[in-house]
C-alpha cells in the first residue's frame, strides 16, 4: 500500500505519516524496489497504534520513547518501559473520565433543578444549600 493510501485509510496526511516516521514515533517503513515506501500490515498496524495512543493524549516524545523500545531487544526491561508508558496514560485518561463525570453530574444537576433555580432567582433568592455540597 503506498503512503496515499495508508494516509487515507487513517484519516491522516501523507505529510503526517512521513513526519511520524522521521522523527521516530514508528518505526521505518518498508520501501519498494523504487524506494517508495510500501506500507505493510506491521506499518499499517503502527499508524493504527500511533493514532489510537495520540487520540488518548500521549505525547509526541512518549511515543518516541515507546517506538524506539520496541525497535530494541525484547528483554523485560523493554516490556517494562513500554508498560509503564502505556499504564501512565491509562492513568490520566481514567482521570480526565472521572473529571467528566462529575461534570455531567453537575449538568444533570443543574438541568433537573433548572426550574426551580429561576423560580428562586425570580423571587431575589438562592439556593439553600451551595451546589459543592451533597447535592452531586
Amino acid at each position: 500500500m503506498n503512503i496515499k493510501e495508508a494516509a487515507t485509510k487513517f484519516d491522516l496526511t501523507a505529510d503526517t505519516l512521513r513526519y511520524y516516521e522521521r522523527i521516530g514515533v514508528m518505526p521505518p517503513v518498508t520501501r519498494n524496489q523504487s524506494g517508495y515506501r510500501d506500507y505493510q500490515v506491521r506499518d499499517l498496524n503502527w499508524i493504527y497504534l500511533v493514532k489510537k495512543l495520540r487520540d488518548a493524549g500521549l505525547t509526541i516524545e512518549s511515543l518516541i520513547e515507546f517506538a524506539t523500545l520496541a525497535q530494541m531487544d525484547r528483554t523485560q526491561d523493554v516490556q517494562a518501559a513500554q508498560k509503564t508508558i502505556l499504564n501512565d496514560q491509562l492513568e490520566v485518561i481514567d482521570q480526565k473520565i472521572q473529571e467528566l463525570n462529575d461534570t455531567r453530574k453537575l449538568l444533570s444537576f443543574k438541568i433537573d433543578t433548572y426550574d426551580e433555580h429561576l423560580a428562586l432567582f425570580a423571587d431575589g433568592k438562592t439556593m439553600p444549600d451551595p451546589l459543592w455540597k451533597e447535592n452531586l
